[in-house]
């Protein structure tokens, strides 16, 4: 009888934690800002992540996107900065939850580093350093890459060690190669590309002087030409291909894949415990760490490429 007693208070005491919590985060307001646009796969499960996190919880959610995927001037970069910042102050929310590196660099450097605001960024890839990140005030996930999963996976196929990188000629994907030999101690081979022609004409020089090859994602460019470009690297892959996001599966042999839901379940969940009174300040930036394994059936038949069943049977999904 005892016992049951204690279970039962126990169980009394975290109901009522659960209720104090949700009593707490009731009436607050959280603001997303998103630095792309709806549509973009990774903002949409950045988002996703964030409102299956907040349901029920009594917050409300605004959401203001930069869209500096597809308008990438600065003075474009500069008047959505300042539009977001006259929504901070008219909106007036507990916390702001920030995605991508042009919302931490725009907003949260330039007009809000060491302020009252509690910010939680997501997205920022690799090094959240280069915005003077952890504040008093900030904190939040970084995004990396599982490149030597990637690259684990590849080798299994891969006649050598030659490592190629192609992605569109923007700092994103420079950044993102620039990072492999930073973090990874890798040397790559890396094509940037101009437009989808250029980023054509790469690829099938890549496949003559690598045995593997990363397939950034297209950042949305080329957006457009997805079923040009899923017919080309069906023709035209030779070597195994790979791709750290589950989006870019219809053009890669391998994925790896990034969650971008994984962000934005941290990032929300961080920003309710940010509203229930936990300093930003006592908050470690966070890595990213989960992954899923896609394999594309389709290319691995144009290669000649056999997938042993026990990868395929390890597979969250297969492109058919």
């Amino acid at each position: 009888m005892q016992k049951i007693q204690a279970i039962s208070a126990v169980f009394t005491f975290l109901l009522m934690i659960f209720a104090s919590a949700a009593i707490a985060s009731e009436g607050k307001k959280i603001l997303y800002i998103d630095s792309y646009h709806v549509g973009y796969p990774w903002s949409d499960g950045i988002e996703q992540g964030i409102r299956d996190t907040v349901e029920g919880k009594g917050v409300e959610l605004q959401v203001y996107r930069m869209d500096t995927k597809r308008q990438t001037s600065e003075e474009h970069k500069q008047k959505v900065a300042l539009e977001a910042k006259e929504l901070i102050e008219s909106f007036k929310p507990d916390v702001v939850i920030a995605a991508d590196d042009n919302a931490s660099k725009y907003i949260i450097q330039q007009y809000y580093s060491d302020s009252e605001l509690p910010f939680v960024f997501a997205g920022v890839n690799w090094d959240a350093s280069v915005y003077g990140f952890p504040t008093k005030n900030v904190t939040g996930m970084i995004e990396v890459a599982p490149i030597p999963q990637l690259l684990e996976q590849l080798s299994t196929f891969a006649n050598g060690d030659r490592i190629g990188f192609i992605g569109p000629d923007l700092l994103t994907s420079r950044k993102e190669a620039e990072n492999y030999k930073t973090v990874f101690g890798l040397d790559v081979n890396a094509h940037f590309a101009k437009d989808f022609d250029d980023w054509k004409a790469g690829f099938l020089k890549l496949q003559e002087n690598v045995d593997k090859l990363i397939i950034d994602t297209d950042h949305g460019v080329y957006a457009e030409f997805k079923d040009e470009m899923q017919a080309f690297v069906l023709e035209n892959t030779k070597i195994p291909t790979g791709s750290c996001y589950d989006f870019m599966a219809p053009y890669s042999l391998v994925v790896f894949a990034k969650l971008a839901t994984e962000q934005g379940e941290w990032s929300a969940q961080t920003a309710l415990e940010i509203i229930n009174g936990k300093s930003p300040a006592d908050i470690e930036i966070a890595r990213n760490e989960q992954g899923k394994l896609i394999l594309n059936g389709q290319i691995a038949e144009s290669t000649g490429i056999e997938l042993p069943f026990e990868l395929i049977d390890a597979a969250e999904n297969l492109v058919e």
